[in-house]
Order: structure tokens, then sequence, then C-alpha cells
């Protein structure tokens, strides 16, 4: 597959992590003030985790997987966490 089809892609599943954020968001509104904490925390480190990941020596399709996954998480995380 052509390289910028492949970050074209994962463009789009980094994009689609903000409706599922906000479902989130909605179906576990009593549950955010209690994990709100949780939420920072899972989207800091995945953050870090990401770009420790983009430095560390691991075959590209592995490096890409774990970048895009970790983004992922951290964007569906950022929208739960946020007001």
């Amino acid at each position: 597959m052509k390289e910028w089809l492949t970050y074209l892609i994962g463009v789009i599943v980094l994009v689609c992590g903000i409706p599922i954020g906000l479902m989130l968001k909605k179906a576990t509104k009593e549950e955010l003030k209690s994990g709100k904490k949780y939420f920072k925390i899972i989207w800091i480190g995945c953050l870090i985790l990401a770009v420790i990941a983009a430095f560390v020596p691991i075959a590209v399709v592995l490096k890409r997987t774990v970048i895009f996954s970790l983004l992922f998480i951290a964007i569906v995380s950022f929208i739960s966490w946020k007001n």
C-alpha cells in the first residue's frame, strides 16, 4: 500500500475518535466526575508513549500501528476528560 494512503487511513481513524469520545462522554456522565483524573492520566500517558514509540527501533508497520492506536486512545480520553 502506498505510504500516503496508510497515513490517510490513520488520520481518518484518528478523526473518528472525536465522535467516539463524545458518545463516551454522553453515555458515562455520572462516571466522569469520579474518573476525571484517570482520563487525564490515560491522555497524557498515551501521548508520552506515542512519542517514545516514534523513536523505538521496531518494524515500520508495527510502529505505525502502535502510534496510531495510542493517539486514538489519547483523543478519546481527552474528549471524555475535557469539559
